[in-house]
């Protein structure tokens, strides 16, 4: 297991406002315990520049169909504005970070994602990482900021959903522990956080209806993590990040961290 943690960053934190000032502080404080990969969305802000540009956002089961046009726009936003609006704020305030795509070279490759329920578009799913460059970068002090596009075999992007993206590099790196940012301070139960979840544990209140809603792919994808290798996964928001609070779900065999 290496000494690397990895966060995911949704789309909402990373808008011009306070939200933004909020994230780059608790970043500057996670930065300064040690080595951080940052892998980040932006829905909100891919939506509003179709909307500008007269493309209609669409959907099929919450993956974001992506034309030809609509994958220019997915990759100005995520690769270019969304990305270095993140990177310039962290440098500014003295982080050695450095903003990256899947493209760069050649970190996550990806296939056409083929979907029961119709056609998605320049929609990719990952099927290697290459993290060479990136772990390179780490070496030196950088803290890399990434982008989900990633890199077709035909030499063309792709748009892959960032918790996807998130959790491939996260198993290729083997990190200590994978952050998963949200708008909840994490699991609740009985309106209390959990602090500690097992995964047997994790699996039985999604099937007692304790856990429902947006949490149940978070804490799939942090069991999914967790079987691939990762050393605990934490779903916490931005007051967790900055305290280390929120809720750490770990292997059933090696309890709570």
């Amino acid at each position: 297991m290496s000494e690397y943690r990895l966060l995911k960053i949704g789309g909402a934190e990373l808008r011009e406002g306070s939200l933004l000032d909020e994230l780059v502080d608790a970043l500057v404080h996670v930065i300064g315990q040690g080595p951080l990969i940052v892998v980040h969305g932006g829905g909100a802000d891919i939506a509003e520049l179709q909307r500008r540009l007269n493309l209609e956002p669409k959907f099929v089961d919450g993956l974001r169909v992506t034309d030809e046009e609509s994958m220019r726009v997915a990759e100005m936003v995520l690769s270019g504005a969304v990305n270095k609006r993140l990177t310039a704020r962290l440098v500014a305030r003295g982080v050695r970070a450095i903003g990256l795509s899947g493209v760069d070279a050649g970190l996550l490759r990806a296939e056409c994602l083929v979907h029961p329920k119709g056609d998605l578009g320049r929609v990719g799913e990952i099927t290697r990482v290459e993290p060479e460059c990136l772990l390179s970068l780490l070496e030196h002090g950088f803290t890399p900021i990434i982008s989900p596009i990633s890199l077709g075999m035909d030499g063309r992007p792709f748009n892959v959903n960032a918790d996807h993206a998130a959790l491939a590099l996260a198993r290729a790196l083997q990190v200590r522990e994978m952050i998963f940012l949200t708008d909840v301070p994490g699991v609740l139960r009985d309106n209390a956080v959990l602090p500690r979840l097992r995964a047997d544990e994790a699996q039985q209140l999604i099937e007692a209806g304790v856990i429902t809603g947006g949490m149940i792919p978070k804490v799939r994808s942090a069991l999914e993590a967790i079987a691939q290798g990762v050393g605990s996964v934490r779903i916490t928001n931005l007051a967790g990040l900055s305290r280390d609070t929120g809720t750490r779900v770990s292997s059933s065999q090696r309890g709570g961290r």
